[in-house]
């Protein structure tokens, strides 16, 4: 049965089925957050982390819920760049998808980074020259220059053919899961301590309940589960789409989920008593962090595999970001957001070749700039929030818009899920602290120029609507800023509003917002496009 489906699926040329969809997006998903993931949010907040990982995964599940209908009615590549120009006009349009583009562009550095911290921490004589890759946490001008290695490398593998990325992330996948698989199960029979958890409340929550929510954005949680875009960004070469992409979405996200749930308790259970009641938690130190704790436990061998993984997991991941982002820069071209040639794609070959070497020397930049991976995981998480805050207002703002639009898959309970995602991608937003807020703000920000030089090569068409339709937006990010700098001090701010009075002002104001948002739609030339797009979708029934 499963040989006859393979066939099928073979059969499909140039189309990704249902097995290659979820590999792509395993793929994207376990990289180097399970590497460091762990070890990150329980520095934060100790065993209580375990609910971190539930937390982030409910926040994305929710928010991945808004998406599916999107994603069905409009199966095209670099779509989670183009939904919200269809409801809300350019302006909107524009903010979505710089700060998706931003978030993408970041993931692909922070993958290399992953693979080179792991790779400084080699314990070999003869790997002695990779020392130099990383000093205090922070890659080294040297390590700088593999980072650039495993880009380029990560560039080249999507450069030729989808069939080469999904033949490579297929083969790819089946060993980014056995791996971590094998971890827990040889660190749970070498050391399980389940005492780490602790006898009373106190215990398992040593710092409170603020750093549960912290740690879901800080620690690269949200970061690790933010890969199911991958699917949606990949839907014009997916085949049969109205059922494929919502199935590969929730088969990568429920897999996924459980193994990193999972990898977060192995990681608690086998640290040594005896050395977190020297350091406590704040004072756990790794660099390499589950290959020091299989040394830590004599476990050679399963440390030499992670050092081997710290390499596989991270290149996977890196090699379907490339698909990824250079599709969503390609529908910034085609939103016409940045010049049409960015965006060409190859006749040869299906690929945009000039976005992806565009992707390739800016992550470069990126890089050069923040050179750790908590710092690269929390800019990649508040950019990507920020993004998503569109989804939900889109999908509800197009169902008043177009009803008779055809919708392969109808989402259930929309009038509760739309504004749940809404305010927990807001929440979450707040959790990454001040001053990151305001920093990835500010950097999606610094794309206006380019907006406003396309709005004046077009002659300031319906500049007054597209105000309108986007200031919404605008003015919610200057109250997450203000709101983030006023806050409670457990995440960074003055205190003016103490936990968890921050929270309640910040669903509060969600919920005003995304009521304005979703009054906020009106019917550009991009709606039309929208039509046309979906039109072809019901053809192709």
């Amino acid at each position: 049965m499963f040989w006859d489906y393979m066939v099928k699926q073979k059969q499909a040329k140039g189309q990704i089925g249902l097995f290659q969809l979820v590999m792509l997006g395993l793929g994207s998903l376990i990289g180097s957050g399970w590497l460091f993931g762990s070890w990150e949010a329980a520095k934060v907040a100790g065993p209580a982390a375990i609910l971190s990982w539930i937390i982030g995964a409910l926040v994305i599940g929710v928010i991945a819920y808004n998406y599916v209908e999107l994603g069905t009615m409009f199966p095209e590549s670099g779509g989670m760049s183009r939904f919200a120009q269809y409801s809300h006009g350019s302006l909107i349009g524009f903010i979505a998808a710089w700060a998706n583009w931003v978030s993408l562009i970041t993931l692909i550095p922070i993958e290399a980074v992953a693979a080179v911290q792991y790779m400084a921490s080699w314990p070999w004589h003869w790997a002695r020259f990779t020392d130099g890759f990383l000093a205090h946490g922070t890659i080294t001008g040297s390590g700088l220059l593999v980072v650039f290695a495993f880009i380029i490398v990560f560039t080249l593998l999507n450069y030729w053919s989808v069939d080469l990325l999904t033949r490579f992330t297929s083969v790819i996948s089946v060993f980014k899961i056995g791996v971590p698989l094998l971890t827990i199960v040889m660190l749970t029979l070498s050391g399980f301590h389940p005492g780490n958890y602790g006898s009373t409340w106190h215990a398992f929550m040593p710092y409170g309940s603020a750093p549960v929510f912290a740690a879901t954005s800080v620690s690269g949680i949200i970061f690790s589960f933010n890969a199911f875009q991958t699917v949606i960004n990949m839907g014009d070469e997916v085949a049969q789409p109205s059922k494929n992409i919502g199935r590969g979405i929730a088969i990568s996200l429920l897999i996924s989920g459980v193994l990193y749930i999972l990898l977060q308790s192995t990681f608690i259970t086998a640290l040594p008593p005896a050395q977190l009641a020297a350091h406590g938690w704040h004072g756990i130190d790794f660099n390499s962090p589950f290959a020091d704790l299989a040394m830590l436990l004599g476990l050679r061998w399963l440390s030499v595999l992670l050092y081997m993984d710290a390499f596989v997991s991270p290149f996977g991941t890196g090699v379907s970001f490339v698909a990824s982002t250079g599709r969503a820069l390609q529908a910034m071209a085609a939103n016409n957001h940045i010049p049409r040639f960015v965006g060409r794609i190859d006749a040869r070959y299906g690929t945009p070749r000039v976005a992806m070497v565009t992707n390739a020397v800016l992550s470069m930049v990126m890089v050069s700039v923040f050179r750790s991976w908590g710092t690269l995981a929390s800019v990649i998480s508040t950019a990507t929030l920020i993004a998503y805050l569109t989804g939900p207002t889109t999908v509800v703002s197009l169902r008043k818009m177009a009803p008779h639009f055809h919708r392969p898959v109808t989402s259930g309970h929309l009038g509760l899920m739309a504004p749940l995602a809404f305010v927990l991608a807001s929440l979450a937003t707040y959790w990454a602290m001040w001053p990151t807020t305001i920093e990835v703000i500010l950097v999606i920000l610094l794309g206006f120029p380019f907006y406003l030089y396309f709005e004046w090569r077009s002659g300031w068409a319906d500049t007054r609507k597209q105000v309108k339709g986007g200031a919404w937006l605008l003015t919610y990010l200057i109250f997450l800023s203000v709101v983030s700098l006023i806050g409670s001090r457990e995440f960074n701010g003055l205190n003016w509003l103490p936990y968890p009075v921050d929270f309640l002002v910040i669903i509060g104001g969600a919920l005003l917002f995304y009521s304005w948002g979703i009054h906020s739609h009106w019917e550009s030339q991009y709606f039309a496009e929208a039509r046309t797009l979906n039109e072809r979708v019901h053809s192709d029934r």
